[in-house]
């Protein structure tokens, strides 16, 4: 804890460049938070190795990617601590200790796991490192003795194994882990072209560093309402992907209105309204894109960041595995 504020942790695995999907779904709450919680923001270069081992060439380059998108939309160092999980090497020493303390049986249990071997079939990863990522997951948040994570649905399964973990842990070796709370922040769940969730695995995303060339490319690719095959005939815009993006990305209630009224009294064709709202999209990220051209320009600061950040990660993780160890009795 510091300035009298709670630790907070969170990250991303580096897969490349964020979309609005990303922004919307965690990082504007992240921005938001840093008011209010002392932050750690871990580009989780380990995660990804677990389903990219076999090509690991990009992974510092993506983490490089994402560390551009977080600044560009207000990660702010000076208030959050930013660092690559690889330069901590006290992630995967608790780990191994964690590991200890969960059973084979529990792991398998996760639903996301069993999610993710039916979704990636196409990678070997029925490993020992990729059944045991939640396990590096709780080392991840309790190597700062984090005390709230913020989460979406899907990872509650991998909190609640956090917090089993460090009971565990507290019954066997005496209290020195805290159970960090689930906090459960307000997200805008965004879909992509094709209608599934907005995610660079399925080639449906809409990138934070798009201009407004690329990003028309993209929309104008987007399902609208398959029922509309004229012009002439009355669209149901809330069966389109567009309309919802109006909805998300138009601050002008009076214009969403209007697309409303166009769609279903056939006023105009799904081209125009695409070309439209990917006017009002590129307007949404300007700012950010803008932002994170400077950043950019000038790789050797974001670096500087990344390593700052790391170091003062580094100093609280040794501090915890200090504590930790004395509790083993290898201090």
């Amino acid at each position: 804890m510091t300035e009298n504020k709670p630790n907070l942790m969170s990250g991303m695995r580096p897969t490349g460049p964020l979309h609005l999907g990303n922004l919307l779904g965690a990082l504007s709450n992240w921005v938001n938070l840093q008011d209010e919680y002392y932050c750690h923001f871990m580009l989780a270069e380990w995660h990804s190795l677990m389903s990219e081992y076999q090509n690991p060439d990009r992974v510092r380059e993506y983490s490089h990617e994402v560390a551009l998108d977080w600044l560009a939309a207000g990660i702010d160092p000076e208030k959050s601590v930013i660092y690559r999980q690889t330069d901590v090497p006290e992630i995967p020493e608790l780990t191994l200790i964690f590991a200890n303390l969960v059973t084979l049986g529990r792991l398998e249990r996760i639903p996301t796991y069993k999610e993710a071997m039916r979704e990636l079939k196409t990678k070997e990863i029925s490993t020992y490192g990729f059944l045991g990522y939640p396990v590096l997951q709780a080392a991840d948040i309790l190597i700062f003795r984090a005390e709230a994570v913020p989460v979406g649905e899907d990872q509650d399964f991998h909190l609640e194994l956090t917090r089993e973990i460090a009971r565990r842990f507290n019954t066997l070796y005496g209290r020195t882990l805290p159970e960090p709370e689930t906090l459960h922040t307000t997200t805008a769940r965004i879909h992509g072209t094709d209608r599934r969730k907005m995610s660079k695995s399925y080639g449906n995303c809409i990138y934070l560093k798009s201009d407004q060339k690329e990003i028309e490319k993209v929309v104008l690719t987007a399902i609208t309402d398959e029922k509309r095959v004229k012009k002439s005939d009355p669209g149901r815009p809330d069966v389109c992907v567009v309309y919802a993006w109006w909805k998300l990305f138009e601050s002008d209630e009076g214009r969403i209105k209007d697309v409303h009224d166009w769609c279903t009294g056939a006023k105009k064709g799904c081209v125009e309204c695409k070309k439209l709202c990917s006017a009002s999209i590129a307007m949404f990220v300007f700012p950010i894109r803008e932002k994170r051209k400077e950043f950019e320009a000038h790789p050797e600061r974001v670096e500087e960041i990344l390593v700052e950040g790391s170091r003062k990660a580094r100093k609280e993780a040794a501090e915890t595995m200090a504590a930790v160890r004395e509790a083993i009795k290898l201090g």
